[in-house]
């Protein structure tokens, strides 16, 4: 059982010394200080202002403002969701790298420019922004990215493995269509450190999606939403961008036992036009069906995350046939089928047999 609160010592090479950020973001601080007084005013996009109860339900309230607003670092040590010290420090870099992307992405997504000017792809930046994020909190051991061929080793001592997706949707974004970073967090498997370090890194990377810690997605748009769970409930926080601070906004997101409108089904048309029902419907605190019939979901750091947060909204994850959770990754880019819903919906839709897409769609995937 963890205190009340926990006290982190000042970083010495925080923010990261490499910089890959856009000079504007340079100054840019988080706030470790796990004590910040309570937000007095925050305003989100539309003019809708939330107050957080002492029961920890989202009230919304018309004039933008109120108090007692908590944010994503004093819910990690306040609540008892036995996070610990060495994950705190990891999401306060894995923050910072995703408050960094939302600046540029979120924009575009709204309909602004997206650094369109630079070299490189946007997948890339945002995969070299974290990368440098996640090496310089020196909590990582590994990290698997759907950027890299292999997983990344970082450090020997790292208690923890990060796969992720850096920017999901990144062919979107002249579309003004909303991308994300979507992540999952594992152990470090101790038992392989006597491994090379190429196969110790693959094999941290393909663990069962059982062993998740934490998982999450940070949705990029005119609101950088942060969805996430470390294995008690899957709660959203919203950037107040007045502060740098994710606001807990959405708390102990459910998703009904029965999709009550079928007329929600999100069906994938093409290949990532798709945002997670979890996220769109966040404001209702429901969901419907989510579902990527052909093998176009990377198990590892798609399926595996999102599966996660589904299950601890009380819904669940399927590749049609099984649960998403239960599979055992073979390869660090195993593609597969995805639906996400409550039970009910998704234990109906298995029994229908083969509701997998083999046929070619005509495109590439």
């Amino acid at each position: 059982m963890h205190s009340a609160a926990i006290l982190l010592s000042p970083i010495s090479n925080y923010p990261p010394r490499f910089h890959l950020f856009h000079s504007k973001l340079q100054n840019f601080h988080p706030r470790l200080n796990l004590y910040a007084q309570p937000i007095k005013s925050m305003a989100f996009p539309g003019g809708l202002g939330f107050k957080i109860s002492a029961g920890g339900t989202a009230v919304a309230s018309g004039d933008g403002g109120g108090s007692g607003f908590q944010t994503l670092r004093e819910y990690m040590a306040r609540r008892e969701e036995h996070v610990g010290d060495e994950l705190v420090v990891l999401f306060s870099h894995l923050e910072y790298a995703c408050k960094s992307l939302g600046k540029d992405f979120g924009a575009a997504a709204a309909g602004g420019s997206a650094e369109r000017d630079k070299p490189k792809p946007l997948d890339i930046v945002a995969n070299e922004i974290i990368l440098s994020s996640l090496k310089n909190s020196r909590k990582v051991a590994v990290m698997a990215s759907e950027e890299d061929d292999a997983p990344v080793w970082l450090a020997d001592d790292g208690p923890f493995v990060v796969v992720l997706d850096p920017l999901d949707g990144s062919r979107n974004i002249d579309a003004s269509i909303p991308t994300g970073t979507i992540f999952g967090i594992y152990r470090r498997l101790v038992e392989l450190d006597h491994l090379p370090t190429e196969e110790k890194a693959m094999l941290n990377s393909l663990q069962s999606g059982t062993k998740l810690i934490a998982s999450g997605y940070v949705l990029y748009s005119s609101a950088t939403i942060l969805c996430t769970t470390f294995g008690s409930g899957t709660h959203a926080f919203t950037l107040d961008h007045s502060t740098g601070d994710f606001i807990l906004t959405h708390p102990n997101i459910k998703i009904p036992p029965r999709d009550k409108a079928r007329a929600n089904i999100l069906k994938s048309i093409q290949p990532d036009i798709y945002v997670p029902l979890l996220l769109i419907s966040i404001g209702r605190s429901c969901m419907g069906i989510a579902m990527n019939p052909r093998d176009h979901l990377r198990l590892v750091y798609e399926a595996n995350p999102l599966s996660f947060l589904a299950e601890q909204a009380g819904g669940k994850g399927s590749d049609g046939k099984a649960r998403i959770l239960s599979l055992q990754p073979v390869k660090l880019h195993q593609r597969l089928p995805l639906f996400l819903g409550s039970p009910d919906d998704i234990e109906e839709l298995e029994s229908y047999g083969d509701v997998q897409q083999k046929v070619n769609p005509g495109y590439d995937v």
